[in-house]
């Protein structure tokens, strides 16, 4: 369906953001959302009073749509013209857990991959370095 294609009965049954999909996709390009509603507002030949007092309630109603998206600039546009590019930043000093790499012969191998085995053995002696060993038996004769 095309907005050119509708009669004017037709058009005030329409909700605004049922009008915003057809002209989007009858434009094929992004728009300003006061443009977008100045466009609505002149379809349906409402005031400019109308304009104003709805604008508010237009992007709200745009905001919570899922066939639509905002983009720079205060452009929107529909969705489905656009694709979600996810960029996942990781922390290069996280610790993740070991990958497990399957030999040729079928046997697996686990290998830790941010540190080499020398580099994990001093690691956890560093981590013990501080620890004390403590005999139960000895610290109860003690407080005796």
């Amino acid at each position: 369906m095309e907005l050119k294609d509708l009669k004017k009965e037709d058009l005030e049954l329409i909700s605004y953001d049922d009008l915003a999909y057809l002209i989007l996709k009858d434009s094929k390009r992004k728009m300003k959302i006061s443009d977008l509603f100045k466009k609505i507002c002149k379809t349906l030949k409402l005031g400019d009073e109308i304009f104003e007092t709805k604008i508010a309630d237009f992007f709200e109603l745009l905001s919570t749509d899922r066939k639509f998206i905002m983009l720079e600039n205060g452009y929107w546009d529909l969705r489905d013209r656009h694709t979600n590019k996810i960029k996942i930043e990781t922390d290069d000093d996280e610790i993740s857990d070991p990958v497990e790499k399957i030999e040729e012969d079928g046997s697996t191998e686990t290998e830790d991959i941010f540190y080499e085995a020398d580099e994990t053995e001093d690691r956890v002696e560093n981590d013990l370095s501080g620890l004390v060993v403590v005999n139960e038996d000895d610290e109860e004769a003690n407080e005796m």
